[in-house]
């Protein structure tokens, strides 16, 4: 028995003096009607937060410049429950507004994703509405109320509050469906890959819980490729996600010709669900309610491959981090056979270790090979090695649903930010009573204020501080 326990203790020993944790800052920003966006180390210790405007509809982004931009809910509301948003914001390290642009009315709304191109134009996930005549018009059955798909829409800002579209995509220009000749769209759902079957699924839902609305593919995430100059995007309601060509003019998107493709907006790679286009079977279905779908980026280990979270729906207790590698020629071509659903058969690597989230969530591959991974429900963000060992971790202590947090190497290019920890008042690399202390003086007037000792960034040292950096040490 001693042997044993010895030899176990070694095995943990060597596992933990051999991981290694990414030493970089982690964004997040847990949702809820007071919305703020945090940073923190690898102590759990924040670094710097903004606090926003409204609630957030989904994720933030940090910037190469240090600036953060952030999809927040605007004022018109739809009946869903899903993640709208409508206003675009992004300030700069200090918190300051360096742009504030509405896009949302009765017609459009975005929900969930947004993504910050390197031009410094933005990707915006959007519903529009489509009316039940034209629905039917378009080949869908059994309907009885509005659809409403989604488009991709690019923003160009062009001043503090304004911004136009240089770019668009519509799922409503790529359809297929073989139930009615006399509708548009009529076609063999098995020759056309490339398109979307109109009558696949249920229109309505919303997310978890049901509730009366138009939506239909549920799309919960949009990334960008550089290097191919391609968009990727996640439908969590037909558990698949699509690739298209972001070449395209706008013209050429809503048709089958043109970009570099040569194919216009049609889906160039999809995944997840052959079923959706009659081939395959319930064998070869890989997703459920996955989100959170990206490409590794260049540089790192599994680069130009897919990284997302399976979430397994609402009726499992497992979700897993799914790695893909897209099958391609010598061209860079996606390789789909004759009466076969694109490739692979399976993941190249998963993960699952006992978490579970029905909603939101995502994976993100860092430099040094390890993936942080939030499962959203409940505010859970870790960093796992590819042998599944998990290195660091932290929790929402109020439990807050996180929708996806980001790891970012620091310092990046920009401004690298202050060189102390918020709330670290005597800067000794701790927090502890002592810098409750300290603020707890500044907030009677017996001492002065510094920097880190305004742990919330109000602009004032209060109670608020102190309470917060107490929930901190408590909690973490």
């Amino acid at each position: 028995m001693k042997l044993k326990r010895l030899l176990l203790l070694a095995v943990i020993s060597f596992s933990i003096l051999n991981s290694e944790v990414f030493n970089g800052y982690t964004l997040y920003s847990p949702m809820g009607n007071n919305s703020v966006t945090y940073l923190i180390n690898n102590n759990n210790a924040m670094i710097r937060s903004w606090p926003l405007p409204a609630p957030i509809a989904s994720i933030s982004y940090l910037l190469p410049d240090s600036s953060l931009l952030v999809p927040l809910r605007g004022t018109v509301s739809w009946n869903t429950q899903g993640p709208m948003g409508g206003r675009l914001m992004r300030f700069d390290w200090n918190g300051n507004t360096l742009w504030d642009f509405t896009y949302v009315n009765n017609d459009y709304i975005p929900h969930h994703d947004i993504e910050p191109l390197p031009n410094g134009n933005v990707l915006v996930v959007c519903h529009e509405r489509k009316t039940q005549e034209e629905s039917v018009q378009a080949g869908r059955s059994n309907i009885n109320g509005e659809m409403w798909p989604d488009k991709i829409v690019e923003i160009e800002p062009t001043g503090s509050n304004n911004g136009v579209i240089v770019w668009e995509w519509h799922m409503w220009d790529h359809l297929v469906q073989d139930q009615n000749p006399s509708a548009d769209n009529y076609g063999v759902i098995a020759d056309h890959p490339e398109l979307l079957d109109i009558n696949l699924g249920n229109v309505g839902g919303g997310g978890p819980g049901g509730g009366s609305s138009g939506d239909w593919n549920h799309v919960n995430c949009v990334s960008y490729n550089a290097d191919r100059d391609e968009i990727v995007i996640s439908s969590r309601h037909m558990n698949e996600f699509y690739v298209i060509d972001h070449s395209t003019t706008t013209e050429e998107a809503a048709g089958h010709t043109g970009g570099n493709s040569g194919k216009g907006g049609d889906f160039l790679y999809r995944w997840g669900n052959p079923q959706n286009y009659d081939r395959g079977n319930s064998q070869s279905q890989q997703l459920t309610a996955q989100h959170g779908v990206n490409w590794i980026n260049p540089g790192f280990p599994g680069a130009g491959n897919f990284i997302l979270f399976n979430n397994g729906g609402n009726n499992s207790n497992t979700s897993y981090v799914y790695e893909i590698v897209p099958p391609l020629d010598e061209d860079g071509n996606y390789i789909i056979n004759d009466n076969q659903p694109f490739g692979p058969s399976s993941p190249i690597w998963s993960y699952s270790g006992g978490f579970h989230s029905p909603m939101q969530s995502g994976a993100f591959r860092l430099p040094n090979g390890n993936t942080i991974v939030t499962s959203a429900q409940f505010g859970y963000v870790f960093e796992v090695e590819m042998n599944g060992t998990v290195v660091w971790e932290y929790n929402q202590p109020q439990g807050s649903m996180i929708a996806r947090a980001q790891k970012f190497p620091m310092p990046f290019n920009g401004d690298p930010g202050p060189s102390f920890m918020l709330g670290d008042t005597n800067y000794d690399n701790e927090l502890n009573i002592y810098d409750i202390t300290f603020m707890v003086d500044v907030s009677l007037g017996l001492n002065d204020a510094n920097p880190p000792s305004d742990y919330n960034q109000d602009g004032s040292v209060d109670f608020n501080d102190i309470s917060s950096l107490i929930d901190f040490i408590m909690f973490n």
